[in-house]
């Protein structure tokens, strides 16, 4: 069989690939001369970057905490209980968390908390309402219409003009206030608010009987039973014929007011007089408190 010859392809002849050899070799020259320049000025670029954001992190930092809303909380005391805060970035700053802790201090109701670009943060405090002195083994503490026990009562709170409260603590200041007789003084203390002149009378209040509120005023010794409810209407029932009934009995232990078609009212035992009551805050000076 006689050999075929085929005719070679001349595409690939070494001499069409010696030139792509040469762009290989032109490249391999060039690319560094490009790739390191390159990655220098990207460095020097992420430096920059770093280091202005560094600058941005800063000037973000909270330096300023303003308090506003507060008049018996000091703004220090905000302060140390916001202790902590300054230095934080405003940002990422817990501001949720930091409400909380203001939470834990016994004059604070509620409270807000604001960012102020860039680095202020303002706080907004609403305070408890003092509602009324009570006592407990001899001593006084504020109390606010919810049975929070706020702080002992002292010469920082002499300015107060509030009734005694008996019963609201009977286990101490450290456990909570019961809250039936807390919720009977509340009620009582509060619709005497349209009779201001009445509510000033209000010297000593029991609620130990979370169904009786008793009271006595200023101005008179007598026990006054009101009951617990229509506390307004009874009491000034008591005010307007309290006249006529000393005119009967000139002395008088307690008068009952419950029923309201008519009054009970009995005079002191024999051989006791009824004592006068004590002003509504008595004189710090007088009490077993620091």
């Amino acid at each position: 069989m006689t050999p075929v010859a085929a005719p070679s392809d001349r595409r690939f002849r070494r001499a069409r690939l010696k030139p792509a050899r040469r762009r290989g070799r032109l490249k391999a020259l060039i690319w560094p001369a490009i790739k390191y320049p390159a990655i220098g000025i990207a460095l020097i670029y992420a430096g920059y970057r770093s280091g202005d954001a560094i600058l941005q992190r800063q000037a973000l930092d909270i330096d300023h905490i303003v308090v506003d809303g507060n008049d018996r909380l000091s703004a220090d005391e905000v302060m140390d209980t916001l202790d902590g805060m300054r230095g934080e970035n405003i940002v990422w700053t817990d501001l949720s968390a930091w409400r909380q802790r203001l939470f834990a201090h016994p004059w604070v109701q509620n409270a807000w908390l604001r960012r102020s670009l860039p680095s202020t943060v303002r706080v907004f405090v609403s305070e408890r309402a003092p509602m009324a002195l009570g006592r407990s083994d001899g001593e006084l503490f504020l109390i606010d219409g919810s049975g929070i026990v706020i702080d002992r009562y002292g010469p920082a709170y002499s300015d107060l003009d509030l009734p005694i409260v008996d019963g609201l603590l009977p286990q101490g200041p450290e456990k909570p206030a019961d809250g039936a007789r807390v919720n009977l003084a509340a009620r009582l203390i509060g619709s005497l608010e349209s009779r201001p002149d009445l509510l000033q009378r209000l010297s000593q209040v029991d609620v130990t009987d979370a169904h009786n509120a008793v009271v006595t005023l200023t101005d008179d010794p007598a026990v006054i039973y009101l009951g617990e409810q229509r506390f307004l209407e009874r009491l000034r029932r008591y005010v307007e014929i309290g006249e006529a009934l000393k005119a009967r009995e000139p002395e008088i232990d307690y008068a009952d007011m419950r029923l309201d078609d008519r009054i009970i009212v009995r005079p002191p035992p024999e051989g006791r007089r009824p004592v006068r009551p004590a002003s509504r805050a008595p004189a710090v000076n007088r009490l077993n408190v620091p």
